[in-house]
């Protein structure tokens, strides 16, 4: 066991820093809820990993044990030293980028890396503990514009990973679920009491893993992720009343009524209640047109 509480505890007074609420940080000190992320991960030695927030290093020390390659990339100036003379012992198998992941472009960052250790990496997975204020942009991010990430394997908050993971015609149910249907398919791995954490959150957290993995075709899927969010606009009215005050495609409430029959779904339908297939029909039949 590695006691990372008390590593955590020494670091932050040798170098007396304390999280940052800004970039949402809370230390990850359970050792058994890091392990078990990293066997959630499924890590082996041909693995190049991307860790997102690594912080104080927490979770890199586990995952530069099993990863062929890890990428870390941390906004906060006050971690890059911190980490860099924590790691000073690795044997060249990490990168540490002071940037924000939302500006770069990891595709192009795998590809530098390989092409500096002249090897292909068939596995490239995200591990990381996010932070809980901007999950759902880097999730977005990672599953629609990063083409070379396979496996995405992160700490969210508990209600984010229930979203995720939810069924029609629940309250969970949304924008994030379809998304993430359409692109991967998810799986709740653990729950992370708020006590394994400092400072502790106000919120129960939860380990998900997403894998990229397209099951379905569209014919316009820029088209399908503009219907999605404008469905669930205004979630509360018909999904039909919803379209038209978003003006979506600039559709008349007629127009969209003739559609929704073509599709065999009810005008009284609203945005929960229809699955995956039902916005992917609807697409389609416009794009035909």
């Amino acid at each position: 066991m590695k006691n990372t509480l008390e590593k955590t505890k020494n670091i932050m007074r040798i170098n007396n820093i304390k999280a940052n609420k800004r970039f949402g940080q809370n230390f990850l000190i359970d050792d058994n809820i890091l392990e078990n992320i990293v066997k959630s991960a499924e890590i082996t030695n041909n693995d190049l990993v991307i860790e997102i927030g690594p912080g104080l290093g927490n979770l890199t020390e586990y995952l530069l044990e099993k990863a062929a390659y890890v990428i870390l990339v941390e906004i906060d100036n006050n971690m890059i030293n911190i980490l860099n003379d924590r790691f000073k012992n690795n044997n060249n198998n990490y990168i540490l980028l002071n940037n924000d992941i939302l500006k770069v472009n990891v595709d192009e960052i795998i590809e530098n890396i390989e092409n500096k250790l002249n090897r292909k990496f068939e596995k490239i997975k995200v591990v990381a503990n996010l932070p809980y204020y901007i999950t759902t942009p880097i999730i977005f991010k990672l599953l629609q514009n990063e083409n070379r990430i396979n496996e995405i394997t992160v700490m969210v908050q508990k209600e984010v990973a229930e979203r995720i993971v939810a069924k029609n015609k629940t309250k969970d149910y949304g924008i994030l679920t379809l998304m993430v249907n359409y692109l991967g398919t998810s799986d709740i791995k653990l729950i992370v009491p708020n006590n394994s954490f400092i400072p502790a959150p106000n919120v129960t957290s939860a380990v998900i893993k997403i894998t990229k993995n397209k099951r379905f075709t569209v014919k316009d899927e820029e088209l399908l992720f503009k219907l999605i969010h404008s469905s669930f606009a205004q979630r509360r009215k018909k999904i039909i009343n919803s379209l038209e005050s978003t003006k979506f495609l600039n559709m008349s409430k007629p127009e969209l009524e003739k559609l929704f029959n073509e599709c065999n779904i009810s005008l009284n339908a609203r945005a929960e209640e229809l699955e995956l297939q039902d916005y992917i029909k609807i697409v389609d039949i416009i794009a035909n047109k």
